[in-house]
């Protein structure tokens, strides 16, 4: 699960693009083991209620922890952290 006692600050109208502060303080989590390889990731409504963004954005920055090979997609199953995070 997600730690939300560290919640990054999220400013819309800031020059971070708000998928990359997600993607950021979820990598951060499975780098420190809070989220441990197998872990599965809070559905995007979830996340999206948990950041307070829109679920879009929750679904790009679990595309981008994708594209950095920290996470793997199973359709119908969840998103999990993958067995050997680069």
């Amino acid at each position: 699960m997600v730690d939300d006692d560290d919640m990054p600050v999220i400013n819309p109208a800031g020059p971070q693009l708000v998928y990359v502060v997600v993607a950021d303080h979820i990598a951060a989590q499975i780098a420190d083991g809070r989220l441990p390889v197998g872990a599965r990731l809070p559905g995007e409504l979830a996340m999206a209620e948990l950041y307070g963004i829109a679920r879009m954005t929750v679904a790009r920055a679990v595309r981008e922890l994708r594209e950095r090979g920290l996470v793997v997609t199973v359709r119908g199953k969840g998103t999990f952290v993958a067995d050997h995070p680069k």
